[in-house]
């Protein structure tokens, strides 16, 4: 017996974060130039957070060196825009930085 989502109850959609409780984010990574100082580099992921991750009610985990790689995600149960990607991708293209990959969305349970 096949179950569809039409019979899952709220509670198991919720554990299973299907249907209305799907969770869309993306991938994003990029690599500072050689000429960019650690504390360079702290200043701009700070702007990064401060400008472009909190004010969408954002989340990014992610770290790095020189090499940096994350997943974004919403701060709450939601799903990431194309716009929140946009966005992304905007504050990095006027940063000393190179290789800027912004993924597609996908679900972040289920992909």
């Amino acid at each position: 017996m096949e179950i569809t989502m039409a019979t899952r109850s709220r509670r198991l959609r919720k554990k299973l974060r299907v249907d209305e409780f799907q969770e869309l984010g993306f991938d994003v990574n990029w690599t500072f130039d050689e000429s960019v100082s650690e504390e360079q580099i702290d200043t701009i992921v700070d702007q990064f957070i401060d400008q472009v991750i909190e004010p969408r009610d954002l989340g990014f985990h992610g770290g790095g060196h020189k090499q940096w790689e994350g997943i974004i995600a919403t701060q709450t149960i939601g799903k990431c825009s194309e716009d929140d990607r946009t966005a992304v991708t905007d504050f990095w293209k006027g940063q000393v930085v190179s290789d800027v990959v912004v993924s597609e969305l996908y679900d972040i349970w289920w992909s």
